[in-house]
């Protein structure tokens, strides 16, 4: 008989969930958002919403991982390939927790985005998802079609632009779904086409971003970098070279460190994980189940400056182009463009988008300057930068110039006033 810790499987491993409770504390306040109705002497009942449960009961699910032929059951799936990435990822979000430019950088990033590609497969949410897409109604074959899918997301995240925000300064901290690398896309409303049962919304979609949180305190955010040079475009049309397996390079010194959320962006981040929740939430304190009951609006295209910006980073650190040149030393050399497009590929260069971009990039800098203020959101270690980081009188003024006529009007309106 296979040992109960490989067939009572986590689909939110106990590991990960231990990062969500506060010193001391060993049970979550563990949500469950469409509970079952159950029939007991014939009496019907809906079973309870709210429990106090710790990592070992919470988000579990007995043979979830088991393949079964005929009568004979297996767990290599849970003991083995799980394991490892499990073990591996682990130690990844460690590294990232903390992120420096060191040792060790080149297997972490790795080890992180396969943890995360797989575990937005791994849930009832993703298997479903999996389901619906293959047309597969065998867990079997499922499970197979998830181990073939392992990687499915990693060339796109490889290409966003990356973000680690910290809520240490906020009351409220971050929760943790039954699925917990979360999507947002501000045109794409819960109730959407693309937000319906196990669905969705694309990552390949422009304005699709991914969350994911690191502990109570930190989240990593990745934004499509088309997304953050003109926020302006068809936020459900697809991102340049949108081919989920295409060779992808990442620039560590690019990732943004600094941002400090307030407690009201928390909130809103902590509704969005839990209106993508597929059923259930938990959190080290009960109200932080219920964010929409604090906030001024949920309105889900406005979080962030009432524009949808709220996981944006900061694109006064975004600039145009990006090519990258690796020579060897036999002579060989490769280019990728910044989409991760090859010299032979029709959009390795395309004037007439860069162009486009080029032109909505300063307007955007511009008016996240007049909305943000000088002192920027985050900064990464690109071209040797150091944070934190802030315009001088001088730089926001010709940032501010930049942006759309009325609302630089009305900001130099204000500052009159002021």
């Amino acid at each position: 008989m296979p040992e109960r810790k490989f067939t009572n499987n986590h689909y939110v491993p106990k590991w990960y969930q231990k990062r969500f409770l506060s010193d001391g504390q060993d049970r979550f306040f563990y949500l469950d958002l469409d509970p079952d109705i159950v029939e007991n002497n014939g009496v019907k009942y809906k079973r309870r919403k709210l429990l106090k449960w710790g990592p070992s009961k919470c988000f579990a699910q007995d043979d979830l991982y088991t393949t079964q032929w005929r009568s004979l059951k297996n767990t290599d799936i849970e003991q083995y390939f799980f394991g490892k990435i499990d073990q591996s990822g682990e130690a990844a979000l460690d590294f990232f927790l903390d992120y420096e430019i060191k040792e060790g950088l080149h297997e972490s990033f790795e080890n992180l985005l396969r943890y995360m590609s797989v575990q937005k497969l791994r849930t009832p949410k993703g298997l479903q998802w999996i389901e619906q897409l293959y047309g597969v109604q065998d867990r079997n074959q499922t499970l197979i079609l998830l181990q073939q899918l392992e990687t499915l997301h990693c060339a796109i995240w490889t290409e966003c632009i990356w973000q680690i925000a910290d809520c240490s300064e906020s009351n409220t901290k971050f929760i943790v779904s039954d699925h917990p690398v979360t999507v947002y896309n501000r045109k794409c409303f819960p109730n959407s086409k693309f937000c319906r049962g196990a669905s969705d919304p694309d990552i390949r979609m422009i304005a699709t971003q991914t969350m994911f949180p690191l502990s109570l305190d930190k989240i990593l955010i990745l934004t499509n970098l088309s997304w953050v040079r003109n926020p302006y475009q068809n936020e459900t049309a697809l991102r340049p070279n949108p081919d989920f397996y295409h060779q992808a390079v990442f620039n560590g010194t690019s990732i943004q460190k600094g941002r400090m959320l307030s407690e009201e962006e928390v909130m809103q981040i902590n509704y969005i994980i839990k209106k993508r929740a597929f059923r259930r939430i938990a959190a080290a304190k009960k109200e932080w189940l219920y964010p929409e009951n604090y906030l001024n609006s949920t309105h889900w295209s406005k979080f962030g400056f009432e524009r949808g910006y709220l996981l944006m980073p900061e694109p006064r650190e975004i600039h145009m182009g990006g090519e990258i040149f690796f020579g060897w030393n036999d002579g060989r050399s490769e280019a990728f463009s910044e989409y991760g497009h090859r010299p032979w590929q029709k959009d390795y260069k395309n004037d007439r988008r860069d162009e486009r971009d080029r032109i909505a990039l300063d307007r955007f800098q511009g008016e996240f300057a007049i909305l943000q203020g000088k002192e920027w959101r985050g900064w990464s270690r690109d071209f040797g930068n150091e944070g934190p980081r802030s315009d001088s009188d001088e730089f926001h003024d010709i940032t501010i110039s930049k942006a759309p006529k009325a609302m630089r009007k009305a900001y130099y309106k204000y500052r009159r006033k002021v």
